[in-house]
């Protein structure tokens, strides 16, 4: 476990912090075999900003999965941990909506982890988006390095309310291995949207010549070829869409997941070139 005493390595985040703005994430992490199978599972998140309502939200959508889930909001800025724990001492006084007995707690650390024991899930979603791309591949390893055997790094970003959101999981050697995009898909205009929200290893690799322009442009043609079906949903034609992507033979995974706005690719599929 690295020094609680050594200065947590990274920037502060931006502190944007929206209410119910992770949730997509979050119910994919609830669904991950490697939460239901961990046993004392600690689950860490990293960069929950201006308040802990991130972290506490965290937790309530993974405690009925499993209610010995230990949950560790962690940010670099300490009035923002302060914060974060007299919010904590609004809820165990029963003055929110949170259970009073919830398992979080709050810390000061960045990308080494300063956590009591190993972490199953490392969620950090919008903490990278500030840094160069350069630095993405150091930050994964810090964080990676900190996981339990079978963990996972989930890395990502999303809009500010949460309606488009992609993230990257990668294992604790380091090295990426599916990317996911999960989009509201009630008023969608384009998937192509997800652009903007890509993660920082990819945001600036959305040009011709990437895998992952060629799959975002892949995705928003079969979006458009697949319109008629909007009559019926847009679940349908959003379904329709992606079988035209797996005939074309684009991996994708999850299929049970696909209602749900996600797609899911092997990084091998859209890593930079």
């Amino acid at each position: 476990m690295p020094s609680p005493r050594s200065a947590p390595t990274g920037r502060p985040t931006r502190g944007t912090t929206g209410t119910n703005r992770l949730r997509r994430v979050d119910r994919w992490i609830a669904r991950h075999p490697v939460l239901r199978d961990a046993s004392e599972p600690l689950v860490v998140d990293l960069g929950y900003g201006a308040t802990g309502t991130t972290t506490l939200e965290l937790a309530a959508r993974l405690s009925p999965v499993r209610s010995d889930i230990d949950v560790v909001g962690l940010e670099i800025d300490p009035e923002r941990v302060e914060r974060a724990r007299e919010q904590l001492r609004a809820v165990r006084a029963g003055l929110t909506s949170f259970d009073p007995d919830t398992r979080v707690s709050f810390a000061r650390g960045g990308f080494e982890i300063p956590t009591p024991r190993r972490p199953i899930v490392i969620r950090a979603l919008n903490v990278l988006r500030q840094y160069d791309e350069s630095e993405v591949a150091a930050a994964w390893s810090l964080m990676a390095g900190r996981l339990a055997p079978d963990g996972l790094l989930v890395e990502g970003t999303c809009d500010e309310i949460g309606r488009v959101m992609t993230w990257v999981v990668i294992g604790p050697d380091a090295a990426p291995r599916s990317l996911t995009v999960s989009l509201r898909l009630a008023g969608l205009d384009s998937p192509a949207i997800a652009a903007e929200r890509l993660p920082k290893a990819l945001i600036h690799r959305n040009v011709p010549g990437e895998r992952i322009h060629t799959f975002l442009a892949d995705l928003t043609r079969e979006w458009e070829r697949a319109a008629p079906l909007s009559t019926f949903s847009p679940v349908q034609r959003w379904r329709a869409s992606l079988q035209a992507m797996l005939d074309a033979g684009w991996p994708l995974v999850g299929r049970h997941r696909w209602r749900l706005g996600e797609v899911t690719v092997p990084w091998a599929s859209v890593s930079p070139r």
